[in-house]
């Protein structure tokens, strides 16, 4: 004898703490009753009385356009968006409620929740006592967190690093490029196939300034002659202190003798103007040794280091303060 199961009567309270997302209709489609949640999101406008299928846009499965369609999707998942929300996506399904007295639909917001949870201000509340939405949209924010983390660690890292790694070309007193730096840009320069000049700079009477005043007061000299030797160069030139008082300057692009000239004099002259410590002044100067790549038919780092060196001590040893280029040999072209 086959046995009867008794119909699951709810009042619509207890519906709406079980589904709390949920719509009633009447064999005409009209909305009888819904959940707190489904009525939340259209806010101040009332659910009960309107009409479900001007209401909301079934998208899937396509067809459902009216009771009939709707009766012959009973149980199958179907997607739909409300008119007036339609940033805001939903998915459910439809059963028949007894007696053919309308249907019943229980809608969840899918892959949409993060979002919707946000636009509607939802709170845990608002779903299901069984619903683990919550739960999961906490899952959603740890990990978000830990990303953010992690992605603000590794800023953190790159920025050491970048940070090691300018610490790890600059000269600690002046600011200025040291000669790794430099190796590095003249290779550049090398393989870059482009014209560029190197400046050897050695400052004169520069011991005497730490013979009489003091290591303090060099440092001090050292560190106005980079600002100086800065502001005299493009920012695309590269300036190294490759020694106590010796510098090197890097000038990519630039081979004409004459402007270069114009400006180791114009450093010159700068350099010769005196420095003021701790009320005193500290007079020096510069002698400058010039070479540019062009000279050479294919240059090298060595062979260009040394020229300019050479050019130096001819400067030097013309009373020093002066500028002096490394003129390339003559070479004759008779037999």
């Amino acid at each position: 004898m086959e046995r009867r199961v008794p119909p699951v009567c709810l009042e619509s309270a207890a519906l709406g703490v079980l589904m709390p997302m949920h719509v009633v209709l009447d064999p005409a489609g009209r909305i009888i009753a819904c959940g707190q949640t489904m009525q939340k999101l259209f806010g101040q406008r009332s659910l009960p009385g309107a009409d479900f299928f001007a209401l909301f846009d079934l998208r899937r499965p396509s067809g459902l356009t009216g009771m009939a369609s709707l009766r012959s999707r009973v149980g199958q998942r179907i997607y739909l968006i409300a008119r007036d929300l339609p940033t805001t996506g939903l998915r459910g399904v439809a059963l028949p409620l007894a007696g053919n007295q309308g249907m019943v639909l229980n809608l969840s917001f899918g892959i949409g929740l993060i979002d919707a949870v946000g636009e509607h201000d939802l709170t845990d509340a608002d779903f299901a006592p069984t619903d683990l939405a919550i739960e999961l949209l906490y899952v959603v924010e740890a990990k978000s967190a830990v990303m953010q983390e992690l992605k603000d660690l590794n800023l953190r890292l790159h920025g050491a690093k970048v940070a090691a790694e300018e610490q790890a070309l600059t000269d600690t007193l002046t600011g200025l490029r040291n000669r790794r730096a430099l190796d590095l840009a003249l290779q550049r320069a090398l393989h870059g196939g482009g014209s560029f000049a190197l400046m050897h700079l050695d400052l004169d009477f520069f011991k005497a300034v730490n013979d009489t005043l003091g290591h303090a007061a060099g440092d001090h000299v050292l560190r106005c002659v980079a600002e100086v030797l800065s502001g005299e160069t493009r920012q695309s030139d590269t300036v190294a202190r490759v020694g106590g008082d010796e510098f090197v300057i890097l000038l990519p692009g630039l081979a004409d003798p004459t402007r270069l000239m114009v400006i180791a004099q114009r450093i010159v002259l700068r350099l010769s103007e005196p420095i003021l410590y701790e009320g005193r002044d500290c007079v020096i100067s510069a002698s400058i040794g010039l070479a540019v790549s062009s000279s050479y038919e294919a240059p090298t780092a060595d062979e260009m280091f040394n020229d300019a060196d050479q050019a130096l001590y001819a400067a030097k040893h013309a009373g020093r303060g002066c500028v002096r280029l490394h003129a390339p040999p003559i070479t004759s072209n008779m037999p």
